[in-house]
């Protein structure tokens, strides 16, 4: 039932990738149309019809992706505008309100993991259906409202929009080639293992660097964890289930510190038109770096 209810999950999100491509298509203003409603339709196609494609087709389908990429035919182009006055009339007219959607979601994400058997990502996507029906009854928004809205925030991603796959990919390649066992014996020849307050400030902190780099805090998850944080960590007394759970809060912290968490740190500016494109990462800097030292210390009381 879970594999089907995932099936089902990820075709809807390929329905939203294949509109945003169809919108891509007809944008004449945009010089790359054809190439960026080819990347969100290979993408579509990809998401909603994955498990029953050979894999030599989709990492051929990836391949063009990249090559668009490379040849720069993949641009967000000018997309449908929020008419300011209604958006700040709506502000007034909902106020705090207009957080209950993504507090719902969270709420029925979490129900769903915990007292279910369907699992986190299922949870996820119900919470999303449910944060979506929310905002249609709120806000009364008419089937074209959401259909412009949902089409223009997909297309605000861009290229970016094939990050999270791609590194969450790389993550596994790094863990089958044995990068973390590699890594784990090069810090073991600088740093002996034993001391608890050094082993917690390793794991942590580079969680959160190998989480910039990745941009996805799952990916770094298994290759620190294998390198950094069973031997230095779990095998000098840790207790298992506290170190993981604090470590991959932990290289969240590096999420908010990286343009490579393209759905965090560059759909925001995107949907905001901000000037800056590390306007977002440079507001949450300093909050980012508190959190990890304030990880650094939870691992090291609470872990041993």
């Amino acid at each position: 039932m879970v594999d089907n209810l995932l099936i089902v999950l990820y075709a809807l999100i390929g329905i939203l990738m294949a509109v945003a491509g169809t919108e891509a298509f007809k944008a004449k203003d945009n010089p790359t149309r054809y190439g960026t409603g080819t990347f969100w339709w290979l993408l579509a196609l990809i998401f909603a019809l994955g498990n029953f494609m050979p894999h030599w087709l989709i990492g051929a389908m990836i391949i063009v992706i990249g090559a668009l990429a490379l040849f720069k035919q993949i641009q967000v182009g000018k997309l449908p505008q929020i008419d300011d006055e209604k958006a700040e009339a709506a502000a007034k007219q909902f106020g705090w309100r207009i957080f209950l959607p993504s507090i719902v979601m969270a709420v029925v994400s979490i129900c769903v993991a915990q007292f279910t058997a369907l699992g986190g990502q299922v949870g996820i996507g119900i919470g999303a259906i449910t944060a979506l029906l929310l905002v249609i009854v709120m806000t009364k928004a008419p089937a074209k409202m959401v259909y412009t809205d949902t089409q223009r925030m997909v297309r605000s991603v861009g290229a970016p929009g094939i990050l999270p796959q791609l590194l969450a990919t790389l993550g596994a390649v790094f863990t089958a080639a044995g990068v973390g066992d590699l890594t784990a014996k090069l810090i073991a020849g600088i740093l002996p293992a034993g001391n608890h307050l050094v082993g917690v400030v390793l794991y942590c902190v580079a969680m959160a660097l190998f989480t910039m780099i990745m941009g996805n805090a799952f990916a770094a998850f298994a290759v620190i964890t294998a390198a950094i944080g069973i031997p230095f960590v779990i095998a000098q007394g840790g207790e298992p289930a506290t170190v993981a759970a604090i470590g991959m809060t932990a290289g969240y912290c590096g999420t908010l510190l990286t343009p490579m968490a393209a759905n965090f740190n560059s759909l925001p500016v995107a949907l905001q038109e901000m000037e800056d494109p590390m306007g977002v990462i440079k507001q949450q800097a300093p909050i980012a770096i508190i959190l990890l030292v304030v990880q650094i210390a939870l691992m090291y009381f609470l872990a041993f």
